[in-house]
Formats: structure tokens, C-alpha cells, sequence
């Protein structure tokens, strides 16, 4: 007997080790369904190479064994916000968010909101069972009025817990979104319906046309404590009573297409309004090390911008780069770091744990990453920070640099972030030419040409004592 399957989905799934042909969903589940929808489409539109499905947090959080595309697993209720991301680094990528009502209707509904409210380009599943599917049968926020769950064990009540989301009809209010659909899941006449709801997001993908927003009503026999046919019927008659099928929104006919060529890429102090593009042609290097750095200190210090001349410098040394700043809500005085990647190939991820290169400007931010430093690292303090031999592993070696009291004696306090910079290439801890290190500060200062001189007197004054001092 011939095996049959379907197309745009792996041969075999793999979970837990074990290649295996049936799902993990319920019988009378609507995700298998919908499942088989999508994949196909995306087969028959010739769309399946360029997909990249964002999987949720939900029944479906195990999409990725099932269908045969690119996959990215999201976190609860931020499948949107990483689709608009693919978006943003794989513009001629198919984005895909697949969510369930608690997934997008709860603690994702704002990022489902501002997607739809900036028109992002993607295509957006959106399965309604009107309960909480994969964590026991919790009241969801399209539970209808009424209706028992685990947590409304009376029935949700509209005078206690609200009435229940229409996410349709919100979204239809929105300028941006191109379509807005519902339908239903509960029998052949309505599966085909659904099909074709399906491949109209997809096209509207393939064309660049934006925003496609499809709900699809689908029964949960287990939550809902009914074999699979009683399911169904509750889905087409109770459901669909609260959740009316049909097409909210449409103005594909109207809509240009978007140009998803790639977009030349600015450079970061751009960005920031430090500077402006330059075409430094990046090329992979295998037996270029990766450095992973981390600059901390206190929000004032310069510490974010002493960051981007780093990744500045790497770029211009024709280095893959990354930074990523976070500090706290204070603009001044409050916690502030930033993690520097260079590389020779491209960087899997800006976050840096365990950095080869720790700077460390004031006591907080010593006493938290001084611990982290890799082995055979290096950490660069300045001298106003109390030293703790103990928080300082085995095997790292440690600097101390008057960075405040240099640029004081130099007659600009504020340029202690400068000091560091020569530190750093004094020490070669950058692996980088000190003319890229001297070219990005330059740059920093293109508004205000005039500090240019004084901060590259800075750096070489900086470099000048770690030569005399550090051995």
C-alpha cells in the first residue's frame, strides 16, 4: 500500500528522535488541517524555498517538525514582531506568523496590532478555537460567553472577564492591512473556503502587497469535552454566531506592489546621527577570530558610543560587526552596557555572555560582568573602580587604566570613553589597525568637526601611558 503525503511537508517527523507520519494534534483538531493548507499553497505558488514560518507558543509550537520551509520558534505571543525582523535582514523572504487566540489574542495582541497598524509584509494564520489549547483548557480571549473552560468553570461572564476579542474587526479598522478574512475549519465546504483564504495571503506575499490578516475558526474536541463530529458542529454553529465569517477587509486590487529588492545598508553611527554611510565592502575572513566585547559603565560616560567606534572600526577593517546597547530607563547616572561582536564570517547573535573583551567604567558594572569574562580574556577597569581580585576569574587579565583622571589631565572630563578607545588599541584587545580604531572616532564626531583634534590628542595620550605603564 502506497504511503501518500503531503506535499511542502519533511517525509518524516522527528519527534523526540523517532521519525514518525502522524502529528502530535488531537483527532478532530483543526491545526492538521490548516497545516496541509498552507503547505501546499506554498508548493503550488512556488513560495516554499523563500517561506520562513514563525511558529508560536501554542498547539502548534511543533510546526517546525511538520512543515518544510525555513522555521523560527518565537516567544509567547512575538511571532509578528520576529516576522517584521525577517522582514527587516531577508526582504525577499516569505514571512509567516502562525498563532493561536492566546498566543495572539493575549499577551500578543499588541504586536499583532502595531504589525497590522504598520502594514507589515507578511501573512498572518490565525487559528480561533476560543480556548487556551496546549496548557489544560484555560479561558481564552475569544472564549465565548458562556462557555466553561478550566478557569471559568460557571462560564465566562461578560460582567467579570469582558466579552470576547474580535481580532478582525479591530484589524479592519486599520489603514494598512491590505486583507482581513475569518473562516472556518468545521466541514469540507468551509475547509475549501479556507483554502482559498489561504492562498489569497500568499499571493498577496509573492506580489509584496503587505499586510494579510486570515482567522480561522477551528474545533478542539479535547478542551471543548466533545468527540470529533459534536466539535465540529459547535464550531459552525456556536462559534461562527459569535465570530461571523467573511472578508473585512480588502484593497488588494488597489494596492502596489512594494520593491523587496535589498536596501543598501548605512552604517551604524548613520543610524545614530554620527555620521554618514561608508561603502566598506565586507568579506568573509574563516581565519579572522571572532571578538566578542562588552562596554559598561554608567549612562553618561559614553559607553554606547564608545561601542559603535568598535563596531565601527570592524567594519571598516572589513569585518562582519554587531552592537547591541541596553541600559535602563535613566538617561543619565542609571546602568548602561553594550555588546560588540567582529567577525570574520557573519554573526549568529549580537548578545554577548561571556565577552573576550570586558571594559568596565564604574563598580555595579564590575562587580555584575567581571565574573563573566571568558578565559584568557581581558577586563580594562578604571582606576576609581574598587578592585575585587576574587570576582575576576582565573586566567583573565586584568588592566587598570585611569581613564577619568586622563581625560580630566587633558582638559575634557567627558571624554573618559576616548581613553578606553586607546586603551583598547594599545593593548591590540580589538584585534583591529588602530587607523580603523582612529577613523571611527573621527567619524563620531562629524557634527561637530571641531572635537575631532582634541579627542584623537586624547587617544594618543591614552596610548602613550598604557605603553609606559602596562607591561
Amino acid at each position: 500500500m502506497k504511503t501518500l503525503k503531503t506535499v511542502g511537508m519533511y517525509d518524516t517527523f522527528s519527534r523526540s528522535g523517532k521519525p514518525v507520519r502522524a502529528s502530535h494534534y488531537c483527532a478532530g483538531c483543526g491545526h492538521g488541517i490548516l497545516h496541509k493548507l498552507i503547505t501546499e499553497a506554498l508548493v503550488d505558488l512556488g513560495l516554499q524555498d523563500r517561506a520562513v514560518m514563525v511558529n508560536p507558543i501554542g498547539c502548534a509550537v511543533f510546526g517546525y517538525y511538520y512543515w518544510d520551509v525555513g522555521n523560527i520558534g518565537a516567544a509567547h505571543g512575538r511571532a509578528q514582531a520576529i516576522a517584521t525582523a525577517v522582514n527587516r535582514v531577508r526582504p525577499g523572504s516569505i514571512a509567516l506568523a502562525y498563532q493561536g487566540d492566546g498566543d495572539l489574542g493575549a499577551i500578543g495582541f499588541n504586536n499583532t496590532f502595531q504589525a497590522a497598524s504598520r502594514g507589515e509584509r507578511m501573512a498572518v494564520f490565525f487559528v480561533n478555537n476560543a480556548i487556551y489549547g496546549m496548557t489544560g483548557g484555560q479561558m481564552a480571549p475569544t472564549t465565548l460567553i458562556n462557555q466553561k473552560t478550566t478557569t471559568s468553570p460557571a462560564g465566562r461572564s461578560a460582567l467579570n472577564e469582558g466579552h470576547p476579542l474580535h481580532v478582525c474587526e479591530v484589524l479592519a479598522q486599520l489603514k494598512a492591512p491590505v486583507y482581513v478574512a475569518r473562516v472556518s475549519l468545521a466541514d469540507t465546504k468551509r475547509i475549501m473556503q479556507s483554502r482559498a483564504a489561504v492562498r489569497k495571503a500568499l499571493e498577496i506575499q509573492r506580489d509584496g502587497k503587505g499586510y494579510a490578516f486570515v482567522e480561522f475558526l477551528a474545533p478542539c474536541p479535547t478542551n471543548f469535552g466533545m468527540d470529533s463530529l459534536t466539535s465540529a458542529a459547535f464550531t459552525a454553529n456556536e462559534l461562527e454566531a459569535e465570530f461571523p465569517l467573511g472578508v473585512f477587509r480588502d484593497t488588494v486590487a488597489e494596492t502596489a506592489p512594494r520593491d523587496l529588492a535589498p536596501k543598501p545598508r548605512k552604517s551604524a553611527m548613520a543610524y545614530f546621527g554620527q555620521g554618514v554611510a561608508v561603502g566598506t565592502e565586507v568579506k568573509e575572513d574563516p581565519n579572522a577570530k571572532e571578538l566578542r566585547l562588552k562596554i559598561s559603565g554608567f549612562g553618561g560616560q559614553g559607553i554606547l558610543s564608545l561601542g559603535v567606534c568598535v563596531a565601527e572600526a570592524g567594519r571598516y577593517a572589513g569585518r562582519f560587526t554587531t552592537w547591541l546597547p541596553s541600559y535602563g530607563p535613566e538617561q543619565r547616572g542609571g546602568s548602561a552596557s553594550c555588546s560588540v561582536v567582529v567577525s570574520g564570517r557573519g554573526v549568529g547573535t549580537p548578545s554577548v555572555d561571556a565577552p573576550d573583551v570586558l571594559v568596565c567604567m564604574n563598580q555595579p558594572s564590575y562587580e555584575r560582568f567581571a565574573p563573566t569574562v571568558a578565559p584568557g580574556g581581558t577586563l580594562i577597569l578604571d582606576a576609581t573602580v574598587p578592585t575585587d581580585v576574587a570576582k575576576v576569574p582565573a586566567g583573565v587579565r586584568l588592566v587598570v587604566v585611569p581613564s577619568i583622571q586622563i581625560a580630566t589631565d587633558q582638559g575634557v572630563p567627558k571624554a573618559a570613553n576616548t581613553v578606553m578607545l586607546g586603551a583598547l588599541a594599545a593593548l591590540g584587545a580589538t584585534g583591529l589597525p588602530r587607523e580603523t580604531l582612529l577613523k571611527a572616532l573621527a567619524d563620531s564626531f562629524a557634527k561637530k568637526p571641531s572635537l575631532v583634534a582634541k579627542n584623537e590628542a586624547i587617544f594618543n595620550a591614552a596610548e602613550k601611558w598604557c605603553k609606559e605603564n602596562i607591561k
